[in-house]
């Protein structure tokens, strides 16, 4: 059975997040429509990460399996006419072995979290930004954040919600950096926890307005208590930049 491989754009603004909804709301849910839109085909379509309600991607990387043969660009164009008028683009479509699984064949995961740090608010970007009309010390972040990295138990930066088997993960890069008005982090690793990046973020932040300093936020990360968390950061500022495999 041909399997394709799909990179996919989305604005999650207005969805319910990337997970298959029982409202039909979600990015899978469109996707899965589309296709059945030109091939009548009812395919289930799976996703590298499950990003949640707000989070936006360039670079979602998925996966399905059909009973015949389609041309990629079939895929491609015909998909992106059936998905119309949602902000969800088929980028590129290419077939693949049956071994490879856009979730378990991935070793690294790279996400991209802005705040904007100016006082007056966001216009034509309001949805993919964090607004903090404070001045955040970005070097005091960026050495914080050094923390995060390696391999540690999670719990603090865990949602409740989180269905992953163990809190342990290894964080490979935290990046903090000024570009122009806004605060950048730069995050990878092969995988994340329910939430754990948004509450990185959240932590961070506190440490860039002075009201944290690097020693709490490891002492937040060494509780592994979620109630030890500061304030998760908004799902707006944070975008699926790409998967490598």
């Amino acid at each position: 059975m041909p399997r394709y491989k799909l990179l996919v754009e989305y604005d999650g603004t207005n969805y319910s997040g990337w997970q298959s909804q029982a409202t039909g709301d979600a990015i899978q849910d469109h996707l899965e429509r589309a296709i059945f839109g030109f091939t009548g085909a009812h395919v289930r379509i799976n996703g590298a990460g499950r990003t949640d309600a707000g989070v936006h991607a360039v670079g979602q990387v998925c996966h399905f399996d059909i009973d015949r043969p389609l041309k990629p660009g079939t895929i491609r164009d015909a998909g992106n006419v059936h998905i119309r008028p949602h902000p969800i683009t088929i980028v590129e479509a290419e077939e693949v072995p049956e071994s490879f699984d856009s979730r378990f064949s991935a070793r690294k995961r790279h996400y991209r979290y802005r705040i904007l740090a100016r006082r007056a608010p966001a216009t034509l970007e309001r949805h993919l930004v964090w607004h903090a009309k404070v001045p955040l010390d970005v070097p005091a972040m960026h050495e914080a954040a050094k923390v995060l990295l390696g391999k540690h138990d999670f719990t603090t930066f865990r949602s409740t919600a989180c269905q992953a088997r163990s809190p342990e993960k290894t964080l490979d890069q935290l990046d903090v950096m000024q570009v122009g008005d806004e605060v950048h982090f730069i995050v990878s690793a092969r995988s994340f926890l329910h939430n754990q990046v948004r509450s990185m973020v959240g932590g961070l932040r506190k440490v860039g307005d002075g009201s944290w300093t690097a020693a709490d936020l490891k002492a937040s990360l060494d509780a592994c208590d979620r109630q030890a968390c500061a304030p998760v950061a908004p799902a707006a500022g944070l975008c699926f930049m790409r998967v490598d495999y």
